[in-house]
């Protein structure tokens, strides 16, 4: 399935790695929803997926149905599902993730701004921005160095 770049996305960071297992149990749940996931009686062109063990994404193309207000509740519904089966933490907006030695580190606000500064986080760090909007964000926006980043700004006194 093709999608538009103008398809909606929703990015859902969890605040540890999830396991190989888990990752294959929440990709099971994923596909069984984006199946059955419809607005108003029509079925969307949906999908959602793990990515990189950290993230859970929703794309919807919005050229079939329109995203409606049920149709995100009951996205989240599935999320809160997840949080609770998994024991993690996937709607706290002030855990942040970014990339150190190939790998992805999930840690609270405070602890990555202490790494700011101290330098540990610096401008060509890889940051996630999970406020992505769109497929073509996601594809662009999403993984990005921290100076191209909304997290610059927020973070720009500790620099």
């Amino acid at each position: 399935m093709s999608f538009s770049p103008k398809s909606k996305v929703w990015v859902y960071q969890s605040d540890r790695e999830f396991t190989a297992a888990e990752v294959q149990a929440i990709e099971m749940k994923l596909q069984d929803f984006t199946a059955q996931w419809k607005a108003h009686g029509h079925q969307l062109d949906a999908k959602a997926e793990v990515v990189y063990n950290f993230f859970i994404v929703f794309t919807v193309d919005e050229a079939a149905a329109n995203v409606t207000g049920c149709s995100i509740d009951a996205s989240v519904r599935l999320v809160k599902e997840i949080e609770l089966e998994f024991n993690v933490d996937l709607f706290n907006r002030f855990n942040m993730a970014y990339v150190a030695d190939n790998k992805i580190v999930a840690l609270s606000k405070e602890d990555f701004e202490t790494l700011i500064s101290i330098k540990k986080i610096g401008p060509q760090t890889i940051v996630f921005n999970n406020l992505v909007q769109n497929l073509e964000e996601f594809e662009t926006k999403w993984e990005v160095p921290f100076e191209k980043s909304w997290h610059s700004s927020v973070f720009a006194h500790l620099l």
